[in-house]
């Protein structure tokens, strides 16, 4: 097989997955009878699709058919959010890089909304990028005008990142010009993570910047999770992706700015 079509048999086994995951988080669960259906595909495509998506740790399989993981699970699963609201994200970075000049430091955490901006930063160069996300030292690391420095810690299959103290001492030890986050939810005055070390870190990296700056696409707004990151107006900017219920947004904009942003 050559390259592109290489390319091409990943992206569809990527949509298909996609679709398979979004039923079972809308449904709870599903029968392999049901996915084949859903997906058009073989029954034997259907098992190699679950069997892949239960190693990763999105979904999980019994006789006959997969359920949901805790929304703890998935919502944390780098190769998930890799997948979800792809536009939003990118319209995300677009934004946030008005905020960067050439030989500014940088700190990103481990979002995939990170990583979107990631993609574009040399465009900007030369800058100093901190970052705890391996795909985003895969996307940066031939960059020319990049300087790239990693902060290293225990490995997180789930997050595919570094966490744990010795990330969190790292960090701190920094003082970059602007870091830039997101995160798993937020409603007008407050963010939030659904794990406790996650929080950590996020939060040292916020204090780790002269600016920082929030990355949320829409679908982030309005929720609440189990643990408090910080306060809406700790943040020096938020960018979102609309449709954001106005209420929300004008009690936003009386803490700190917020720019909305369209796909």
């Amino acid at each position: 097989m050559t390259a592109q079509g290489s390319g091409s048999a990943r992206a569809t086994r990527q949509k298909r997955q996609q679709l398979i995951v979004d039923h079972v988080l809308a449904q709870g669960d599903a029968t392999v009878a049901e996915l084949t259906e859903l997906t058009g595909v073989s029954l034997m495509t259907v098992h190699r699709d679950i069997a892949e998506l239960a190693d990763r740790g999105i979904l999980r399989k019994y006789h006959g058919g997969v359920s949901a993981q805790p929304s703890t699970v998935f919502e944390s699963s780098s190769d998930f959010r890799l997948h979800a609201h792809s536009d939003e994200k990118g319209a995300l970075a677009r934004e946030a890089l008005g905020f960067l000049t050439p030989g500014m430091s940088l700190m990103l955490d481990d979002s995939t909304t990170a990583l979107a901006l990631a993609k574009l930063l040399p465009q900007v160069g030369p800058l100093t990028v901190v970052t705890n996300y391996r795909l985003i030292t895969e996307e940066l690391r031939a960059a020319d005008d990049i300087r790239l420095i990693l902060v290293g810690g225990e490995y997180s299959r789930t997050h595919d990142s570094w966490i744990g103290l010795s990330a969190l001492e790292m960090i701190k030890s920094f003082s970059v010009d602007v870091t830039v986050v997101s995160t798993s939810a937020m409603t007008s005055e407050m963010t939030f993570h659904q794990e406790q070390e996650i929080v950590a870190i996020k939060r040292a990296m916020r204090g780790a910047g002269a600016l920082s700056v929030l990355l949320m696409d829409h679908s982030k707004v309005g929720r609440s999770a189990l643990h408090r990151l910080d306060p809406v107006a700790s943040f020096d900017h938020v960018v979102l992706t609309g449709p954001v219920d106005e209420t929300v947004l004008a009690d936003m904009r009386k803490q700190t700015d917020v720019r909305l942003v369209t796909t």
